[in-house]
């Protein structure tokens, strides 16, 4: 076997391993917290009059959790497809930040445009926090293998956990439908706090604390948003102003 060969056999090797432990590593607390609010989500679209084959399909092409669920609000409320899709795209916006620093870590030197893209569909705030504490210490021809064999088994089991949660809606209560999607933001809260080793996300993390119930009572819907670039801001140059000190 001439060398090429045997580099591309190990090459393939490699890269095999890294989807397997991709999958393996999708069997873990993040992701179970993420099912069960994909059950919840389930639930509630059943409770909101949506079919079951178009409740799964949100979960398809939306893959958001607050982005299907304000989806559903607002079919049940009678909005129009054109304030829906701008509902929906409102929420999104808070995932551009976790594409443009995955997306350095994920992609190799000849990554294709079009797999970026593709790629950047399955990115989710639990796939985020997965890949941001895995993909760094792999080797770069390792990452999207890694990923791929994540987000595939995520994505599947959640699809399912959909359906599951839709046909077992009248089983469950309300209130319990609604205590599962709100696993997800309580698992994002901690996980942002484990991650967060410097000053700026740590401020950031606090400002968010502070100023999020502030703005909910003065901007009701927009809360998000004007807590995130205010406080994220302010984070910004207090820690820039603490490094020149220092």
């Amino acid at each position: 076997m001439s060398t090429s060969g045997e580099e591309a056999t190990a090459l393939a090797a490699r890269r095999k391993s890294a989807f397997s432990l991709g999958m393996k590593a999708c069997y873990s607390p993040a992701a179970i917290v993420l099912t069960l609010s994909f059950f919840g989500f389930g639930a509630f679209a059943r409770e909101g009059g949506l079919s079951l084959v178009f409740t799964m399909l949100i979960s398809v092409f939306v893959w958001a959790l607050p982005g299907q669920v304000v989806l559903v609000s607002e079919v049940a409320a009678g909005a129009t497809i054109f304030a829906a899709a701008l509902a929906v795209t409102l929420t999104a916006v808070r995932l551009m930040p976790l594409v443009v620093t995955l997306m350095p870590v994920l992609r190799g030197p000849r990554t294709p445009k079009w797999q970026q893209y593709l790629l950047s569909h399955f990115l989710a705030i639990t796939v985020w926090v997965e890949a941001m504490r895995n993909l760094p210490a792999m080797p770069r021809d390792m990452r999207i293998p890694f990923y791929v064999g994540f987000c595939l088994v995520l994505f599947t089991l959640n699809i399912f956990a959909t359906g599951a949660g839709f046909l077992l809606a009248g089983i469950l209560s309300a209130k319990l439908a609604a205590g599962l999607l709100f696993l997800t933001p309580i698992y994002f809260v901690l996980s942002l706090m484990s991650v967060s080793v410097d000053l700026t996300n740590r401020l950031a993390l606090g400002f968010g604390f502070v100023l999020g119930p502030v703005f909910f009572t003065a901007f009701p819907g927009y809360e998000l948003l004007f807590s995130g670039v205010v406080g994220g801001t302010a984070a910004y140059f207090i820690a820039r102003l603490h490094r020149g000190r220092v």
